[in-house]
């Protein structure tokens, strides 16, 4: 990479970072708790965001933001769940940017209670952008392999928690649990981690109550 491409990136690295900074100071002083799900495409972000939705509804306020390069598929299957969505299109771009977020930042409601940003499904770009997200969580599906974290290792060491899901196709797989969890926490070793399948909901109640612990952690 030439010199004047490092300088345009650090540029547009350093904007991100003060949008990003400004819209998390203003998420939490309204108490509204911003998680940032990054992974790679059919992870099952949004099937998790619907199990998610199905425990939270009762009881909470909760949005989504939905990053694509294109459709508004995955917004309208949060819909369908009551929860209110905005699909963000990045027409090509491989990840969402602060400025995509802050641009929609007006219509979300004050006294939400928990804002998720399901990103582009990505495990390169995304990990370099900031959203002002209070957490961040990578998701890794079990189809994907178990050697993902050291291969794209920004992922998991921005993160804050793993969530390995698609557990329940573990026995059909070459798929080593103990082995992916060993070698992000030895990048990562603060990461939450969450073992979860979204198709047999299970381990979803774990991952919401960590949610909500930091939601209560924030307000306090």
């Amino acid at each position: 990479m030439k010199k004047k491409e490092i300088l345009v990136l650090e540029e547009l690295l350093g904007s991100n970072k003060k949008i990003a900074a400004d819209i998390r100071e203003k998420l939490e002083e309204k108490g509204i708790l911003a998680i940032n799900f990054l992974s790679s495409p059919g992870a099952g972000k949004t099937s998790l965001l619907e199990r998610i939705a199905e425990r939270l509804k009762p009881h909470y306020k909760m949005a989504v933001i939905e990053g694509d390069i294109e459709t508004e598929r995955d917004a309208e299957r949060i819909r369908a769940k009551g929860i209110p969505a905005w699909q963000i299109i990045t027409g090509g771009a491989c990840h969402l940017e602060a400025k995509m977020v802050g641009k929609i930042f007006s219509e979300i409601p004050a006294d939400l209670d928990l804002l998720f940003i399901e990103n582009v499904g990505n495990l390169v770009c995304p990990a370099s952008y900031d959203l002002g997200e209070s957490i961040r969580c990578v998701i890794l599906s079990t189809p994907e392999g178990d050697d993902k974290p050291k291969k794209y290792p920004k992922a998991f060491t921005t993160s804050d928690c793993l969530v390995i899901n698609k557990i329940d196709l573990i026995p059909f797989l070459p798929f080593d649990l103990e082995y992916a969890r060993k070698e992000a926490l030895e990048m990562n070793p603060k990461l939450k981690v969450f073992i979860t399948s979204a198709l047999k909901d299970s381990g979803i109640d774990e991952l919401v109550e960590y949610f909500l612990s930091s939601l209560r952690n924030l307000r306090q």
